[in-house]
């Protein structure tokens, strides 16, 4: 089979090519910049949380409990560490941990190499809009560490059951998403229950099942170890705080429907549609080919297929659960084809060289514009922003002319991480830390809502605020209703924004 191993290595690599071109991506998340700021602040003041919000002027008694602390500060030893490459390298690294997570995630099924870097590809093109630096890739590395020792322990290796405490103790402090993890972890041992208990009383025969049935003293392990992992993420800078912020965000309705993320799933768009081919091929390959008896693996792609329904937020985890049936299931199409061929060996290294040219035909296609501009993002970001809807220009701006704008700024939701990014000096009225704060009759993310509504009742709630200047997005109702208004006038203006500033009293 020597001839094989070539046009096998260069699919390989094609396919690597087009995974990079999905995972890396500019710093565009508009929650990225205050996470590093937070970052570079907490390595600033010696890894000393702050008690109360220090970026904002609309809520600064908020106790800001921060669910990525450790992450933050983390990105800031690496912004800071590699200088002028430090956004590169943050690239780099969310890359890394958006291509990692599907493949130790892969790695959980049988399938070999090929078929793994195939399967990446189909779900990195599910999860493009959810790529990029974003915290919750933590989380995602995290459920996918959890699913590679849950196998390894089903397979025999039961010691690697103890990793996973020190797993939880580390996730605790690096993402809130660590959530995820504790209630794969419960569905797993539930599973796991169930099925014992149904071969116990033979509705199952043992040897029908193609995944080990855990024994009860191997469950009674697992239910150990699983409270265990519960008790360590109390470990943390905020103890049952962090538990306490995590289950009000979570349940906050308001936020909810506001937020897309936690929004239920359509499948219209883009997104929506990529998701549904998704799923309809890997329900067909399944109908096809798949005829093990597996009731934990049922269960956990089940149910997390139930929740990626309830959230967009929950597509990447269903992802991360169901990419290694979808790896085993392609491995088996392409056996199947092979098998149906009278001339096993050439069909073989046909099949591979036509999916070969069709990687390299999808590469062309893209072309590699995408790397450069990520190249350009990472070495030069304020200058890449400029290309973006980001207002670096008025930043310079504002920051040439700091006499000349007010006290109390008012921003959009989207821009209040990129200005604590490029403008640490100037507190924020908002950003994407906010939508469940309430202090009395402050809450921010409602007035914010209210406010772009550009009535008058929206306009009054200026005042609320104090704000005395704004930076608005030119052409939004907002921007139109600020710059016709007395006592308000245009300080500056692009394509992009206004910086608008009240006349003093």
């Amino acid at each position: 089979m020597k001839p094989v191993a070539v046009p096998t290595a260069a699919l390989d690599f094609l396919l690597l090519l087009f995974i990079a071109n999905l995972t890396l991506q500019p710093l565009v998340e508009p929650d990225f910049g205050w996470h590093l700021r937070a970052g570079l602040d907490l390595i600033e003041q010696g890894w000393s949380l702050p008690v109360t919000d220090p970026y904002s002027h609309t809520m600064p008694e908020w106790r800001w409990v921060e669910h990525a602390w450790l992450t933050d500060g983390l990105l800031g030893v690496v912004y800071r560490g590699f200088g002028d490459y430090g956004p590169l390298a943050l690239i780099l690294l969310f890359g890394a941990a958006g291509a990692g997570a599907l493949w130790i995630g892969a790695k959980t099924g049988s399938a070999h190499r090929t078929s793994r870097l195939m399967a990446m590809a189909c779900s990195l093109w599910v999860a493009l809009p959810y790529l990029g630096a974003r915290t919750q890739l933590v989380s995602l590395v995290g459920v996918a560490v959890l699913l590679w020792i849950w196998t390894r322990a089903q397979q025999g290796a039961h010691r690697m059951i103890w990793c996973i405490p020190p797993l939880f103790l580390v996730w605790g402090n690096l993402h809130g998403g660590f959530t995820a993890g504790i209630f794969l972890l419960g569905l797993a041992l539930a599973a796991s229950v169930g099925s014992r208990l149904l071969v116990d009383w033979k509705a199952l025969q043992e040897s029908s099942v193609n995944e080990p049935a855990l024994s009860w003293p191997e469950i009674r392990r697992v239910a150990f170890v699983t409270i265990a992992s519960c008790a360590v993420t109390v470990i943390n800078p905020y103890g049952w705080h962090l538990h306490g912020e995590i289950y009000d965000s979570l349940m906050d309705r308001y936020m909810l429907e506001n937020l897309r993320e936690w929004q239920p799933v359509s499948f219209q768009g883009w997104a929506g549609r990529a998701y549904f081919l998704y799923l309809i091929g890997l329900l067909i390959l399944a109908i096809a080919l798949y005829r093990r008896i597996e009731p934990v693996r049922w269960s956990l792609i089940a149910v997390f297929f139930s929740l990626s329904l309830l959230h967009w937020r929950n597509v990447t985890l269903f992802l991360v659960v169901s990419i290694p049936l979808l790896a085993e299931l392609l491995e088996a199409a392409g056996a199947g084809l092979v098998r149906a061929l009278s001339n096993q060996r050439l069909a073989l290294q046909g099949g591979i060289v036509a999916l070969t040219v069709a990687a390299g035909g999808v590469l062309s296609f893209l072309g590699g514009d995408h790397l450069v501009h990520v190249w350009r993002a990472g070495t030069a970001p304020d200058r890449y922003f400029e290309e973006t809807e980001y207002p670096i220009e008025a930043v310079r701006w504002i920051r040439d002319h700091p006499d000349q704008v007010g006290a109390h700024l008012y921003n959009e939701y989207g821009h209040g991480g990129f200005l604590l990014w490029w403008m640490p000096e100037q507190k924020i009225f908002i950003d994407g830390r906010m939508p469940a704060w309430r202090l009395g009759d402050r809450r921010i993310f409602t007035d914010y809502i209210r406010l772009n509504q550009g009535d008058r009742v929206g306009l009054d709630l200026l005042a609320k605020y104090r704000v005395d200047w704004a930076l608005v997005s030119k052409g939004t109702a907002l921007a139109d209703a600020l710059s016709g208004r007395p006592g308000w006038n245009v300080l500056y203006a692009d394509a992009k924004v206004l910086v608008i500033k009240k006349e003093a009293s």
